[in-house]
This record gives structure tokens, C-alpha cells and sequence, in this order.
């Protein structure tokens, strides 16, 4: 045997050549199987559905809150008389119901996620086309969603991680 990089004669069990001092010990490197897209990101994916849904939650109670607290009362503060307060009041609560409503979505889409059930990849993509039109965060995570989810072999490698999930 010789040196591959200068060429002087070494022994099979030799670690270093004698002449230039090259290490002839075989690396090891620990190989790990290469994550796919959805894999590395439906973590967070999940996280991130689950901290929406929790900021939906709080805003619902402060519709709420607003709907059954201060619009009853705004006669008694000096509104005037033709103000619509009941209109107000039943508006608000309506639409705490709607935010309520979506914010129970994104939770069980970002549970589903983190748990790598089956029908959380159609729930996200789904609430992820409706989650574009609020602006900043909605947005954000709409197209951070689909960027993960949506493509045709995203749903292969997330099928796969819920039969994988599924059995283990």
C-alpha cells in the first residue's frame, strides 16, 4: 500500500503516513435518514395552529365581554337615545361565536397535526385558504401551512408519517 497523497509505502495497520502525516482512520459519521419537508416542519406547523387558536380564544372572550358589558350600558353613559345598543350586543356576541368557532378549528387542526392523525392535513390546508384574509399572522401562517401541506407529494410523506405514528 501507498499514500494517496505523496506516495511513500505504508503497513495495512498503519494510522498515519510516516512521510506526510495524512490520518488514514476512517471517519465515522453518524447517518441519519434525511427528513422530508412536511416531516421537518409539521412540528410547527402544529404549534403554530395551536397558538392561533389560543389568540382566537381570547379575542372571542373580548367580543364577548364587549358585547354583554359595555353596549347595554351605553345609555346609562350619556349615549344617545337611537343608538343601536341591542343591535351591538347581539353583533358582537355573533360574531365572538364565529372567532369561538374558528379558534376550536385551529385547535384540533394543530392537535391533529402534532398527533400526525389523518384527516389534520385536509382541516389545515382547509382553514389555511380562510386564514390568508387576516392579516399579519393569519396570512403568514396560511401560506407557511400550505407551503408544508398543499403540493401532491406533501400528502404522500404526510400519509406516511400517520400510518408510521399509527403503528408505533
Amino acid at each position: 500500500m501507498f499514500c494517496d497523497r505523496c506516495g511513500a509505502p505504508i503497513q495495512p495497520q498503519q494510522r498515519f503516513c510516516g512521510a506526510c502525516g495524512k490520518d488514514f482512520a476512517v471517519p465515522t459519521v453518524a447517518a441519519y435518514p434525511p427528513m422530508s419537508r412536511v416531516q421537518e416542519h409539521i412540528r410547527l406547523v402544529g404549534i403554530l395552529w395551536v397558538v392561533l387558536a389560543v389568540l382566537n380564544s381570547i379575542g372571542a372572550l373580548v367580543l364577548w365581554i364587549l358585547g354583554h358589558s359595555l353596549f347595554p350600558h351605553l345609555h346609562e353613559m350619556g349615549a344617545p337615545p337611537e343608538a343601536p345598543t341591542d343591535f351591538l350586543s347581539s353583533l358582537f356576541g355573533v360574531l365572538a361565536f364565529v372567532v369561538f368557532a374558528k379558534a376550536v378549528a385551529s385547535f384540533f387542526a394543530g392537535w391533529g397535526l402534532l398527533n400526525r392523525e389523518p384527516w389534520a392535513r385536509l382541516l389545515t390546508v382547509v382553514l389555511s385558504f380562510l386564514a390568508l384574509i387576516n392579516i399579519p399572522f393569519g396570512t403568514a401562517l396560511g401560506i407557511y401551512s400550505l407551503w408544508v401541506l398543499l403540493p401532491a407529494s406533501s400528502e404522500a410523506e404526510y400519509q406516511q408519517l400517520a400510518q408510521s405514528s399509527g403503528t408505533a
